[in-house]
C-alpha cells in the first residue's frame, strides 16, 4: 500500500475486480492493434453528491450496498442497523480500510483524462485520495455529521474482503494535473447526507 498502476502482480479478489481488469486488457489490445487512444480510470470508493444551485444529484439505488449510504440510512432511521463485517483484520482498529473519492473530483478527472488522450497509448490512472479510512473511522464521521448515534452490530468477515485498499494517485497528479479538491471525509459524508435529506430522486 498504496496500490500503484504499475503493480506487476494483479490478483482481483472478486468477479467485479476481475471484470474491470479484463476490460483493461481488452483496451490495451485494441490500442495496440488499431492505434487508438484509451484511458482506464480506476475508481476507488466514490462518495458525496453533486450540487449546482438548486440541483442535487447523488447515489440512490436498490439494493444499496455501499458503506456510507448504508450508514447514513441507518442514522436517518431508514434501516434498523448498520453491520460491520469483521472486526479482527490486521488494521489499527480491526476493521477494513478503504480509500474514498468525492464524485465531483472524479468527474473533473474524467474531463482532464479526455484532454490527455494520446493515439497509440493506453493510459491507466488510479483515482483516490491516497488516504485510507477504517469502517469505524467512517462511522465516527457519520455520527458527527448527522448528530445521531448509529445502531451498529458486528458480524463475521465476508469472504474476499481485503484488509486494506488505498490508491496511489501520483500518476494522475503528475500527468493530468489532478488533485482531489474535496479530500476531507467529512466533506464527502456531509454532501451525501445533504443529498439523502434533499428529497431529490436523482
Amino acid at each position: 500500500m498504496p496500490i500503484l498502476e504499475s503493480a506487476t502482480v494483479v490478483a482481483p479478489t472478486s468477479p467485479y475486480g476481475e471484470n474491470k481488469l479484463a476490460v483493461d486488457f481488452m483496451l490495451a489490445g485494441e490500442v495496440a492493434a488499431l492505434g487508438i487512444a484509451a484511458t482506464s480510470l480506476r475508481y476507488f470508493n466514490v462518495v458525496g453528491a453533486y450540487r449546482r444551485g438548486t440541483t442535487v444529484m447523488g447515489e440512490r439505488h436498490t439494493p444499496e450496498t455501499h458503506l456510507i449510504p448504508l450508514a447514513l440510512e441507518a442514522a436517518a432511521g431508514r434501516r434498523p442497523e448498520f453491520a460491520i463485517f469483521g472486526t479482527d483484520y490486521p488494521t489499527p482498529d480491526g476493521t477494513t480500510i478503504r480509500d474514498y473519492i468525492h464524485v465531483e473530483d472524479l468527474a473533473r478527472a474524467h474531463l482532464l483524462a479526455l484532454d490527455n488522450l494520446t493515439p497509440g497509448e493506453h493510459k491507466v490512472f488510479n483515482l483516490g485520495n491516497g488516504t485510507g479510512f477504517s469502517i469505524r473511522e467512517v462511522l465516527a464521521v457519520v455520527e458527527k455529521v448527522t448528530g445521531k448515534p448509529l445502531p451498529v452490530i458486528e458480524k463475521d468477515r465476508r469472504a474476499g474482503d481485503p484488509a486494506e485498499l488505498v490508491a496511489s494517485s501520483d500518476a494522475a497528479k503528475a500527468e493530468l494535473g489532478w488533485t482531489p479538491a474535496k479530500a476531507s471525509l467529512q466533506d464527502m459524508v456531509s454532501d451525501a447526507w445533504d443529498f439523502l435529506n434533499s428529497g431529490s430522486q436523482s
